[in-house]
């Protein structure tokens, strides 16, 4: 089997960036089969033991993206309990889990992974990750409520960031946020004095919903994820 850098390794393992890896080897943090690593040292995937901390690393063999439309009704979550949660109404042979956990009466566009890093940078906060939603209210909606939600709202103890608000029709409009709060576009609206009908979130950065019909999921196309992680590059130093 073909040799590669043991900085390449932990890369691919999803444990660190490159330049971290260098940093644990030359604090002689990692292991290759039982011995302190080298930093020229290149390894065998799945033929060598490669360690961090005493704790065995492996390269996962499958990465799996999906894009699902979410029903109403049907949880967020992979927890068992009695009610019908978003791992039941999907049939994928790799144990995968949900990137955000939201209300269930949303209909929306969500992402379904086992890659715990693409969750932890698409979910963190500090990289203001553009999510795009489709609202509709039960009365026609004011320019002075569309105008408060494109600025500064208060709501759960701190102001929101600016968001993007475009007019779709009188009862209708789209959002683009930069953050996640518990039922942050419902709460912007009744803060304006309106209440949310139907809510369908689009887009989550360049994935978009298009015209997957609910309850229906594919997986990502090598375009959608070519140019998924290179904006979480950009952002973040791997």
């Amino acid at each position: 089997m073909e040799k590669i850098r043991l900085q390449k390794y932990l890369s691919q393992a999803w444990i660190c960036s490159r330049r971290k890896a260098e940093e644990y080897i030359s604090e002689w943090l990692i292991k290759v089969n039982w011995e302190i690593a080298q930093i020229w040292q290149s390894v065998v995937p799945w033929v060598d033991k490669i360690e961090l901390l005493e704790k065995a690393i492996k390269i996962q063999e499958e990465m799996v993206y999906y894009k699902l439309n979410k029903p109403r009704g049907i949880v967020t979550t992979c927890a068992q309990n009695w009610e019908k949660n978003i791992i039941d109404i999907v049939d994928i042979k790799q144990r995968v889990f949900p990137i955000w956990r939201l209300d269930k009466d949303t209909t929306w566009l969500i992402l379904l992974t086992n890659d715990g890093r693409l969750a932890n940078f698409l979910m963190h906060p500090r990289y203001k990750h553009e999510k795009e939603y489709i609202v509709e209210v039960f009365w026609s909606i004011t320019d002075d409520a569309l105008e408060k939600m494109r600025n500064w709202l208060f709501i759960l103890w701190s102001y929101t960031k600016k968001a993007i608000v475009n007019r779709i029709s009188s009862w209708k409009f789209s959002i683009i946020i930069t953050e996640w709060r518990n039922r942050q576009i419902r709460r912007m609206v009744e803060k304006v004095w309106f209440r949310v009908k139907k809510l369908k979130r689009i887009r989550i950065e360049n994935i978009k919903l298009w015209n997957l019909e609910s309850w229906e999921y594919i997986k990502l196309t090598n375009n959608e994820l070519k140019d998924l992680f290179k904006k979480l590059w950009l952002r973040k130093e791997i």
